[in-house]
């Protein structure tokens, strides 16, 4: 494990500093944790827009097109636009 000298603004080492006692960590492990946190976001964003690149509108298209049409349950309808457009007519 390596150490790290790190400046912080008073007001953001208050913060981790109450943060951190109401979940009962060192502020240390805080730290440590919130960075990981970030490095996973990015790590997924990353992973994600990869994916995303590959991907073919017309594999999606034939997924979609084996759901069976049916009226949405209530609260799950659309909002109407002016665009709205049919599933094989939309453009996703």
């Amino acid at each position: 494990m390596s150490a790290l000298s790190l400046r912080l603004p008073h007001s953001i080492h208050r913060h981790i500093k109450a943060i951190a006692q109401q979940d009962g960590v060192s502020i240390n492990q805080f730290i440590v944790s919130a960075v990981a946190e970030k490095i996973s976001a990015v790590m997924t964003e990353d992973y994600l827009m990869a994916r995303a690149k590959r991907a073919k509108r017309s594999d999606l298209t034939a997924i979609l097109d084996q759901v069976p049409h049916r009226t949405p349950l209530p609260g799950d309808e659309l909002s109407p636009t002016k665009n709205n457009e049919s599933r094989k007519g939309s453009s996703l």
